[in-house]
């Protein structure tokens, strides 16, 4: 296998791992919150956290390195309109994630202790959940744009 073939295969991988564990653990992290029922919420949460340090955190790092190493390998202009606005997002992407990803660890402390304690979840797990939902929008969104970005390779300028 050629270095191009590896990279291409290494950077699709690490987008799929990225995107799949990331629309996955949203999914069950969201609608188990919404049941309500504390032990199914802190599993749910203490493996979305874990699923986080698993897969999407090495995907992350994975991204832009094998993005980079391509664009080399294959000549491509690195100042591009539409990977300058791929990478814009992935940014963004970034600033989204990182704050998500404490919040994830907080809302799985929180219900830890309500269920050790028997007590209902706080008040401030639900506002950590709101503000975990409102992050994983612009993030979601931003994401599909890379995909499309990387796909089409439009022709952008700034």
């Amino acid at each position: 296998m050629n270095a191009y073939v590896w990279l291409k295969t290494l950077h699709i991988l690490s987008s799929t791992l990225l995107f799949g564990t990331g629309l996955g653990t949203a999914f069950f992290m969201w609608f188990t919150h919404r049941t309500g029922n504390v032990t199914a919420i802190a599993t749910a949460a203490r493996l979305t956290v874990l699923a986080d340090f698993l897969f999407t955190t090495p995907a992350v790092i994975v991204q832009p390195v094998s993005g980079y190493l391509l664009m080399r390998l294959m000549g491509l202009d690195l100042h591009a309109g539409w990977l300058q606005a791929a990478l814009a997002l992935y940014i963004l992407t970034g600033l989204c994630w990182l704050p998500v990803v404490w919040l994830q660890w907080r809302a799985s402390q929180l219900a830890l202790a309500s269920l050790r304690s028997g007590m209902p979840l706080p008040p401030i797990y639900y506002r950590t959940m709101q503000v975990w939902f409102a992050l994983g929008w612009p993030a979601f969104l931003a994401v599909l744009a890379i995909f499309w970005l990387m796909v089409a390779k439009p022709a952008l300028s700034f």
